[in-house]
């Protein structure tokens, strides 16, 4: 009776393996398209699989390169204090950059054009001890002293100049000393 129930399960188990198997075969044979996306499922993911290797021995053969780059130290740490220190100078220069600006633009104000003239105020005194200077910035706006010299006293007048010229009335010798200060470009003219 156990041979006889062996053979019987043998038996069932040979049909249902055959009834899966046909099962199996009329899929293969009614849904290509089924079939054709099991095939491409199975090829990406034995591409995928390939690509995880390669991309892991990328990595080592990577990190080697790296280490025999950087004398036995890690580069990739060296590249970025590297890179620290070069974002740090490009700081430094727009600070440096707007500072040379501003001093730029401080200069346009200081004293650049020196224009003199010696002249004799006074026909009692002997030699040129009278003096007209003037003193301008870049846009010709500043002062014009006029040092007069005589025998019993000797004074100094200031006139401000804007543009070249002044709200008070000047003498010959300082509108000189002006046109002087306004032709040197940072050369002092003594006449």
């Amino acid at each position: 009776m156990i041979d006889c129930l062996n053979l019987n399960r043998e038996n069932i188990l040979k049909k249902v393996r055959c009834d899966y198997m046909e099962t199996i075969m009329n899929i293969i044979k009614e849904d290509t398209f089924l079939l054709v996306w099991l095939i491409v499922t199975i090829l990406l993911v034995i591409g995928f699989l390939v690509m995880i290797s390669k991309l892991s021995s990328l990595n080592k053969k990577y990190k080697k390169f790296l280490e025999k780059l950087g004398n036995g130290k890690d580069i990739e740490e060296d590249l970025e204090t590297y890179m620290y220190r070069v974002e740090k100078v490009e700081k430094q220069n727009n600070e440096i950059a707007n500072f040379v600006k501003t001093l730029d633009e401080d200069l346009t104000r200081c004293i650049q054009k020196v224009g003199m003239v010696r002249y004799n105020a006074f026909k009692d005194t002997g030699s040129d001890l009278s003096f007209t200077l003037a003193l301008l910035d870049e846009h010709n706006n500043g002062v014009v002293l006029n040092g007069i010299y005589s025998r019993e006293m000797s004074n100094i007048y200031a006139k401000p100049v804007k543009n070249g010229t002044s709200t008070y009335t000047m003498s010959a010798e300082e509108k000189e000393a002006v046109q002087k200060a306004i032709d040197s470009i940072g050369n002092i003219r003594v006449e």
